[in-house]
């Protein structure tokens, strides 16, 4: 089945040259579809609409309308993707307190087109729940961080979200979830590293037993360990490679259901989707390739609530599917004699792929 990235952001702040090149790489790599988790969803809606017609190289785009506490909102990202509005009074972006009509905040996030409701920072538990609640009594998905400080993530998996992000951020129920998702204080990780954590597995029984799968988003935090090492200055990141890895693996011998996610862009000069990145990180920390093939598929698909439809190849599902030379379930890495991909039955022939150019990526570099 053609591939998922669970976990994208394409419009914070809004750039309609960069964010086509990175789907155009996406989809010529074997991505059929995309979460987008939270961005200016003016700009968004237009890509979906667009990759949905066919207008532009692209894979499928489901996408989140955000919501956090007002004092989330002082987060300089907030004011590039509200830009004509207050940050947190826009429909694709609400600051949510204890006195917020949530029927009718629910009802303006539907009215951006979204598929799901993101709970994102700065909320605590029992409004966390009321969120959830009112989001799937409207029909929306509820994907939410797995820690959305100070809601810790045995009350953010209470509240029952189709999906969770970030392996890593579990270990907040270990360390402690801080009042606020500005404090970004760094984690022990000993207690993570050294073998499997009771108090984590508490929260991944719940998970399995509930359906509630996990986005990992684990290559970010190497990623996040290179950008470090490299600026001895930098401050250090929230949570280390190996930390998520250790989590990531846990969950997944737990029966968690793993969508394949990144949270980040390879360079331009990258010739694979950043999906890919994460696939091999999947694949170092134990996971079997073909259950890797499972995250990226089946996995993506449930995550975005979209399994009746795509995730696996069978008759009256749409016609996604990739095509190797050889077989990625025997190497995660034969992902790349890829020969074909077929997009709602559309051809993107791999070899018709022209490679971006550093002026198309620029901003992330």
């Amino acid at each position: 089945p053609g591939l998922i990235d669970s976990h994208e952001h394409l419009a914070t702040p809004p750039n309609r040259r960069q964010a086509e090149a990175s789907l155009r790489r996406d989809l010529y790599g074997g991505v059929t579809a995309v979460r987008d988790m939270a961005d200016d969803l003016r700009s968004v809606a237009e890509l979906t609409r667009a990759s949905r017609r066919g207008e532009i190289a692209a894979p499928d785009i489901y996408y989140a309308a955000l919501m956090a506490g007002p004092s989330f909102f002082a987060d300089p990202r907030t004011i590039a993707v509200s830009y004509g509005y207050p940050p947190g009074k826009t429909p694709w972006m609400q600051a949510i307190d204890g006195r917020t009509d949530l029927r009718e905040a629910i009802t303006l996030a539907r009215g951006t087109s979204a598929t799901a409701v993101k709970i994102y920072a700065n909320l605590p538990g029992p409004l966390v729940k009321r969120i959830a609640a009112e989001a799937h009594r409207q029909g929306l998905q509820v994907w939410a961080h797995a820690a959305v400080y100070p809601a810790t993530p045995a009350q953010v998996i209470a509240a029952r979200p189709d999906a969770i992000s970030h392996a890593c951020s579990l270990a907040h129920q270990v360390s402690g979830t801080p009042e606020s998702y500005q404090a970004r204080t760094p984690m022990d990780a000993a207690p993570v590293l050294a073998g499997d954590n009771p108090a984590i597995a508490s929260l991944l029984a719940r998970m399995k037993a509930q359906g509630t799968i996990l986005d990992a988003t684990t290559s970010l935090y190497s990623h996040l360990d290179a950008q470090a090492a490299a600026d001895p200055g930098a401050r250090r990141p929230l949570c280390s490679g190996p930390m998520s890895d250790a989590l990531v693996r846990q969950a997944w011998k737990a029966g968690v259901e793993i969508a394949a996610g990144t949270d980040w862009v390879a360079p331009h000069d990258d010739p694979w989707p950043t999906l890919h990145h994460e696939l091999r990180a999947l694949v170092r920390l134990g996971m079997p390739p073909l259950q890797v093939l499972r995250a990226a598929t089946l996995g993506g698909a449930r995550a975005a609530g979209q399994a009746a439809d795509m995730g696996v190849i069978e008759p009256g599902r749409l016609a996604n599917l990739i095509v190797t030379t050889r077989d990625p379930a025997a190497d995660i890495a034969n992902l790349e004699t890829l020969e074909l991909t077929v997009k709602r039955g559309r051809e993107y022939r791999r070899a018709d792929f022209r490679p971006l150019t550093r002026e198309e990526m620029a901003d992330i570099e």
